[in-house]
């Protein structure tokens, strides 16, 4: 058994500058001048109109990769944890097992089926910077990119298995093992307690999780600043930040 499953969303990596998804400021609220982000952030798009794609994705997330990890990582480093984000700031915190449910920003594979099981490499974004400091010249940013993530310039079509993307889970994909699917339902299913932090429930593996937690009879906890009410028995809301939530957490051992 599992006695504390935790699962994080976005309002874990506040603290660190990173905008939420969906808050004032989110990336969810940010898309390109033709696009909004839920059209940009697919495989759709990744596979038709690789240059935008890349372009929006290099602005939107690969600035964020030297960002450092908060309290609340650094708290969860030793944790059972499954996290919504793609950051990697718990790796950096020194969670060594945390299942990276979405992806990694600091991480490619080579473009392949749904399903199939590739390697997992190191994403090109320092060399890009170095070669393009100023990401604000489209038109080189935009080669730049096609180059790294071997895209032929002409067509600018990805061909299976020998161009790159990024790590990420997006919109229109669906869990695989690349993303260890099966070993966090298992997890969930072992779970004595589950603690929601910093989540708005808004995308599937939180109502997987809530599902399993429901069917067993596990203790859920729901930590955000402003919760959303699910309206479901059972569960326990605390308004209030992750970090206040782990202040308390350490008191009450105490």
């Amino acid at each position: 058994m599992i006695s504390e499953l935790y699962i994080t969303g976005a309002g874990v990596s506040a603290d660190s500058g990173i905008p939420t998804f969906r808050g004032k400021d989110g990336f969810w609220t940010i898309g390109s001048k033709n696009y909004t982000p839920q059209e940009m952030a697919t495989r759709y798009m990744y596979e038709n109109n690789p240059e935008e794609f890349l372009v929006w994705y290099y602005k939107r997330f690969a600035k964020y990769r030297n960002v450092l990890p908060n309290n609340v990582h650094k708290w969860l480093a030793n944790k059972t944890l499954i996290t919504q984000n793609i950051d990697g700031l718990d790796g950096k915190a020194g969670n060594t097992q945390y299942i990276a449910i979405h992806g990694r920003l600091d991480k490619v594979t080579k473009y392949h089926e749904q399903g199939l099981t590739v390697d997992i490499l190191d994403a090109p974004w320092s060399l890009i910077a170095n070669e393009c400091p100023d990401e604000k010249d489209k038109k080189k940013l935009s080669k730049v990119l096609l180059d790294y993530f071997k895209i032929s310039i002409s067509t600018k079509k990805p061909e299976k298995m020998k161009s790159l993307k990024p790590f990420v889970l997006l919109f229109d994909e669906f869990y695989t093992n690349m993303y260890r699917m099966n070993e966090a339902e298992i997890w969930m299913q072992k779970a004595k307690k589950i603690i929601f932090l910093g989540t708005s429930f808004s995308v599937n593996i939180t109502s997987i999780a809530l599902n399993y937690g429901l069917s067993n009879n596990t203790t859920i906890e729901i930590v955000d600043p402003n919760p959303i009410n699910l309206e479901l028995e059972n569960i326990k809301y605390f308004k209030m930040t992750a970090e206040e939530y782990i202040n308390n957490y350490i008191n009450q051992k105490n």
